[in-house]
């Protein structure tokens, strides 16, 4: 009997695997994975065919490869330039392929999807915004629901200083301020996964980290000292390396180092 004919992946099943590899570790990429097994029935592809793609685009993956791990060898042209095509024009590919994966489980504006459990995709309520949300209000906000679970789940949804794994405290934090750069706002590279009270002394410039990513505490900070809670929060993790993420999000040096000299107050 002859094989059934090859059926092509479409740009939007591609966009929507390249948005599911953002919020899934690598070692999540399973055919009985149940998340995999719902996105794979409802794209119209294999369960085994959806892990092909994501291991297809684990091969480009940079903190992959500085870790030596890699995924399928002989990766098709067209994936590479799609993942390259994604990562340059994230701006307007990460909310697009967010309303994409969205709508393929609810068409409820009221919800959004959550990866952050990992057995499954749950919808969680959208935070209020009044009743005459704009479309361009919900691009913002799908582009902000992108970076959130792509920056969580690469830093195993713990925060990468204190270890925190409770998703309700925790942030997809900018090191480059959102409101001063909006073409790095979805950019993996410029965030970290901080617990609320790490993310508000990092965005307010009481701690910083160095070039060897070892966080390092100010001066205005300092001078609050002694406190328990301080001693606890802070001062127990001064110079120590925070937690890499396992993928995708390496924090870019440079945005580290604009963050040292413009935001850090020593």
């Amino acid at each position: 009997m002859a094989n059934a004919p090859r059926v092509n992946w479409t740009r939007e099943q591609l966009l929507i695997a390249l948005n599911l590899y953002c919020k899934l570790p690598f070692g999540q990429f399973d055919k009985k994975n149940p998340i995999i097994v719902d996105v794979a029935k409802r794209i119209g592809r294999t369960p085994d065919a959806l892990v092909m793609k994501l291991c297809n685009f684990a091969s480009f993956d940079p903190v992959h490869h500085e870790r030596g791990v890699g995924g399928f060898p002989n990766v098709s042209k067209l994936d590479r330039a799609l993942w390259e095509e994604f990562h340059s024009e994230l701006a307007t590919l990460g909310p697009e392929s967010e309303e994409m994966l969205h709508d393929l489980f609810t068409k409820d504006e009221a919800k959004e999807l959550d990866f952050l459990h990992r057995d499954r995709i749950r919808l969680e309520p959208t935070p209020p915004t009044g009743p005459t949300e704009s479309n361009a209000t919900v691009r913002v906000r799908r582009g902000q629901q992108f970076f959130r679970q792509a920056i969580l789940n690469a830093y195993g949804v713990r925060c990468c200083i204190s270890g925190i794994n409770v998703p309700r405290l925790l942030v997809a934090s900018h090191i480059k301020p959102w409101r001063d750069f909006p073409d790095q706002r979805l950019n993996p590279r410029n965030g970290l996964c901080l617990s609320s009270i790490h993310d508000a002394a990092f965005d307010a410039g009481l701690i910083t980290l160095d070039e060897k990513l070892k966080v390092v505490l100010s001066k205005r900070l300092k001078a609050y000292l002694p406190q328990p809670a301080l001693e606890k929060n802070f001062v127990s993790f001064e110079g120590k390396p925070i937690q890499l993420p396992s993928k995708l999000a390496k924090p870019d040096p440079q945005f580290l180092a604009y963050h040292r000299s413009e935001v850090f107050s020593d």
